[in-house]
């Protein structure tokens, strides 16, 4: 069988942002319409993004450090094997980590800082309401970048947001998932209720199970029928 052959342009964006550049190639791959073996060339990408090839080669650097695509000599950049295994350790370390975020911000947290979290809730459940899911995701990553920083420790801080950007596409898919809104948002309920009562072991629990099931739920869309068929690696 030949090698998959490189990206072919869709159509061209101008003006897009790495950023924006970085998630539509990483909500491709996780789809399947990008496979594994690919490659992800950069004069394809300018010409399809409507840009020049540095903002590219960023959008790609973005990708091979959350492990989605690898650089491989003679090859170029293609598109990484999902394995499953590793899915799972990253938001395995993921959940531990903001679980200990969690309980030092319901230990730590000042009472303004409180308040601003319920706000987060309260304009989530509108999102829910509207079954806006892109306003909802904005506020999903407020909420927990409010509880980082609600730990007092900068470091924690630091490591639990690099990890999170490792898991974002996962945790981004999981939205598409049929009554994943409306779960997420009783998870954060009662991660906010244990805060908001000093609860630091019932904080750090709660997050944990909410944790859990993004990973179920992203799994579940990677094995589902949202990817081309034997586009997931799964590790025995």
């Amino acid at each position: 069988m030949s090698s998959p052959g490189p990206v072919v342009p869709r159509g061209k964006a101008r003006g897009i942002s790495v950023e924006s550049m970085s998630r539509t190639l990483e909500d491709e791959i996780l789809a399947g319409r990008l496979g594994p073996g690919v490659r992800l060339e950069e004069p394809a990408l300018a010409a399809r993004f409507g840009t020049s090839r540095t903002p590219v080669r960023e959008a790609l650097r973005q990708l091979i450090a959350i492990g989605l695509v690898s650089k491989l000599p003679n090859k170029g950049v293609v598109v990484t094997p999902l394995d499953q295994r590793r899915t799972v350790e990253m938001f395995e370390a993921m959940a531990e980590l903001e679980a200990m975020a969690a309980r030092l911000s319901a230990e730590r947290m000042s009472e303004v800082a409180r308040q601003r979290l319920q706000k987060v809730l309260d304009r989530s459940r509108g999102c829910l309401q509207a079954q806006n899911h892109a306003g909802y995701e904005a506020l999903n990553t407020t909420f927990h970048s409010a509880i980082y920083k609600g730990s007092g420790n900068e470091v924690i801080a630091e490591l639990v947001a690099g990890m999170r950007r490792r898991v974002a596409p996962f945790r981004r898919a999981q939205f598409s998932m049929t009554g994943r809104l409306e779960k997420s948002f009783v998870e954060h309920s009662a991660v906010l209720d244990a805060i908001l009562r000093r609860d630091g072991a019932g904080a750090a629990e709660a997050m944990r199970v909410h944790l859990e099931t993004v990973r179920e739920t992203s799994i579940a869309f990677l094995e589902g029928g949202h990817r081309a068929p034997n586009s997931l690696k799964v590790a025995g």
